[in-house]
Formats: C-alpha cells, structure tokens, sequence
C-alpha cells in the first residue's frame, strides 16, 4: 500500500480489544486528516487480530486509511512501537504519534501536536495534555519529569486540568509515549541497531525516558502542549497500577536508564541521590507487598548493566550534560511541590 500521508499514528495493541473502537472513533473524528493508522498487534489472544483483519479486508470500517503488523508473540511496548516506527519510515512519514490503545483524542488531538513540532527542527517529541478518562477534571500526565532521586515521575498528575500551570506550553524532560509526536529523522539517528529506535531490552517501562535522555544528549528538545489533549484511562495493558510485573520491569529498567545515559562523573555526582531515591522507593513497596518484586528488579538491572549499551561520552555535548542536570535538580523541586499540593488538597 502506497501512503502519501505525512504522519503515521501508531498503536501498539496487546489484549486490548475492549478499548479500540473508542480509541479508533476518536482518530475519525479528527479535525487534521493528513494522518494513517498502524495498528501493531502483540500477539493478542482476546479477539484482536480478527478485529484488525476486519479493519483491513473493510476498509469501509472507519474513514481512516489503516496498516498493521501482526506480530506472533508479546514484544513489549518496546518492540511493537519500533515495529510500526520502522514501517512509518519506509513509508516516508515525517512524524510518528505513538498512541496507547486506551485512549480517546480530542478533534484537536493531531493538529495541535503536528503544529507544534513543526515549528523547529531541534524538537524531538511533543507530549500532549493527557486527562484521566474516568475523572475528566484531573491530569494524568503533562509531560514527563526526571529528578535526582533517579525517578521517573507524570508532571501533573492529580492537579486540576484546568490549572494555569498546565495550560502553558513548556520544556519537559521527555514525553510520555502513550500519546506523543515524534520527529522520524531523529528516530533514525538515535537508532541503536536497524529498526530498533526505543531498547529493546526494556521491554516495557521506562523506554520513553530513556529516548528521551538519549535525544537530550544530543541536545533535541522535548516539549509539552496544552492544546493537545487525550482522555487516558491508564494501565489499560497492565491491568493495574502495581503488579510484581510492573514493579521489576521498572526497577530493573531504572538502573539501566542511569547506567546508560549518564557518564562516569555525572553518575557518581547523583549516586547519593539515586541512593536515597532507591530507599524511599524500597520502603515504599515494603508497604504495598512489593518490596521482593523492587529488590529482584534491581539485583536483575546491576547484574546486566554492564551487557547495556551505554551512550558513549562526546566533549561535544558537555553543555547538554550540564543542561540535563540542571532538569534533573529542577525537576526534584517541582516534585517536590507537586507532590505536596496533591496532598495539602486531598
């Protein structure tokens, strides 16, 4: 099939049959149609690949234009945005828009986010406002934040969608891949083997974070707009917020994303900070009934580290070093402070 559309929307799919009709009704009702859709399936067993066959042999489904790529097992989140990324760029799309399967776009959705990553080529990728879908006044995330406890954390989540500190656009740390634009010339040069954009090695959690401090390295932006706004119902793959699976993947996968991404110094400069971070977390899923699932994801990360492929210093990007770490002090204050606020109101 022959695109000629400039922006592809992908969408990983795994089990996720019950929220891809709204998902796919939001994307119809879009007011910017220079747009197709990939839907990536994971080696679904709930229906999902007969749904997408139909989409495909019926094209008269939705008054969208539709590609898919029906994988045979469960590559994570990792694998199945990197499968539709590649394909998005055979076909000569400029931008990707990787979109979680529980989600419902406002008609603004797409033009908002096109828009703004148009406006310079040093963007990388445009976070939108994402709203919780079953409390439409609260933020689910407006833009992702990483700080000096080596955590990664939702920039608004819980404060009031209409609070004038979410309603401007800003610089973020990265964006959240759930519902972000990327910039397809970037992805390209931060390919780490051919067709693999996001590591493949995290598998789930924590790999939009982590492209994200890659394109940072390299000195892209990553910022986040107000105007793009997305209903999100969250852990619509997972099934819940903590589960043993979630809570070792994301431990597991912190201790390669500062392994990674930060030089020797850098490294050694926030350890106390990560350390402290790792305590407080530790203490944390004590109390949930986690704290086995943390440790094992941490023991499984420092065992591998060193099998990770770590981002080679260059002199040339010193500024952007000093830059990251400004973001990361910053953005421990404004946790800090969100993180409060939400208490003090509830």
């Amino acid at each position: 099939m022959t695109i000629n559309k400039n922006t592809a929307v992908i969408i990983p799919n795994y089990n996720g049959l019950r929220f891809m009709e709204v998902c796919m009704k939001a994307l119809e009702r879009q007011s910017f149609k220079d747009f197709y859709v990939i839907i990536v399936d994971n080696g679904s067993t709930d229906g999902s690949v007969e749904y997408i066959k139909g989409l495909l042999t019926d094209p008269t489904s939705y008054e969208l234009t539709i590609k898919a790529i029906l994988l045979s097992e469960n590559t994570g989140f990792s694998g199945a945005v990197n499968a539709g990324i590649k394909m998005a760029i055979d076909d000569g799309a400029e931008f990707s828009i990787l979109l979680n399967n529980d989600t419902e776009a406002e008609p603004d959705y797409i033009k908002a986010l096109v828009e703004k990553i148009s406006e310079e080529k040093r963007i990388f990728s445009v976070s939108p406002l994402m709203i919780q879908y079953h409390n439409r006044e609260l933020i689910d995330d407006a833009g992702d934040g990483y700080n000096l406890l080596g955590w990664g954390f939702q920039m608004g989540v819980g404060h009031r969608a209409d609070e004038k500190t979410y309603m401007k656009g800003r610089e973020v740390f990265t964006s959240c891949a759930g519902a972000a634009i990327y910039r397809n010339d970037i992805f390209k040069e931060l390919e780490l083997s051919p067709g693999e954009y996001f590591d493949r090695e995290h598998f789930a959690y924590l790999e939009d974070i982590d492209i994200g401090y890659r394109a940072r390295i390299r000195g892209y932006r990553n910022i986040y707009c107000p105007n793009a706004r997305i209903f999100h119902v969250g852990s619509g793959t997972s099934g819940s917020k903590y589960n043993p699976f979630k809570v070792r993947l994301a431990a597991r996968n912190n201790v390669w994303l500062n392994y990674k991404n930060m030089p020797v110094l850098q490294l050694l400069i926030n350890l106390p900070g990560i350390a402290v971070g790792i305590l407080i977390k530790m203490l944390f899923f004590y109390k949930k009934g986690f704290l086995n699932d943390y440790l094992g994801g941490l023991k499984e990360g420092i065992r591998r580290a060193r099998d990770m492929r770590k981002v080679r210093f260059q002199a040339g990007n010193l500024l952007n070093y000093v830059l990251i770490e400004w973001l990361l002090i910053e953005n421990t204050f404004i946790y800090a402070k969100e993180f409060l606020l939400r208490k003090l109101k509830n």
